[in-house]
C-alpha cells in the first residue's frame, strides 16, 4: 500500500507564500500522474496542479501563475509552490497520486490565508 504524506501547510497572510511537500512510500517513477486537490469547508474536493510522468503539467485558472508544481524523484516528492495566496485558497490540500487503476491520497493539509 502507497503512502503520501504532505507536509509544508500553515497560517499565511494574503499575499503570502507556502511550499507544500507530498513524501511517497515509494518510487513515483511508476506514478503515471501526482497532484494536489484542495477542499474548503463547503465545498467540493478541486484540481489545484498535476504533474505527469512526463513532466507535463496542468493548473485550473483560479491558480495559473500563482502556483507551481514539481517533482523530485530521487526524493520521491512533489511540492506545490503557493505564491501571491488569497483567501479563496483557504483549505485542506490533498496529494494524490494514480497508478492504473489505482489512486492514493494523502492524509491533507490545512492551509490558511488569513490577516
Amino acid at each position: 500500500q502507497v503512502q503520501l504524506v504532505e507536509s509544508g501547510g500553515g497560517l499565511v497572510q494574503p499575499g503570502g507564500s507556502l511550499r507544500l511537500s507530498c513524501a511517497a512510500s515509494r518510487s513515483i517513477f511508476g506514478f503515471n500522474v501526482m497532484g494536489w486537490h484542495r477542499q474548503a469547508p463547503g465545498k467540493v474536493r478541486e484540481l489545484v496542479a498535476e504533474i505527469t510522468s512526463g513532466g507535463t503539467t496542468r493548473y485550473p485558472g483560479s491558480v495559473k501563475g500563482r502556483f507551481t508544481i514539481s517533482r523530485d524523484n530521487a526524493k520521491n516528492t512533489v511540492y506545490l509552490q503557493m505564491n501571491s495566496l488569497k483567501p479563496e485558497d483557504t483549505a485542506v490540500y490533498y496529494c494524490h497520486a494514480y497508478d492504473s487503476p489505482n489512486h492514493y491520497w494523502g492524509q491533507g493539509t490545512q492551509v490558511t490565508v488569513s490577516s
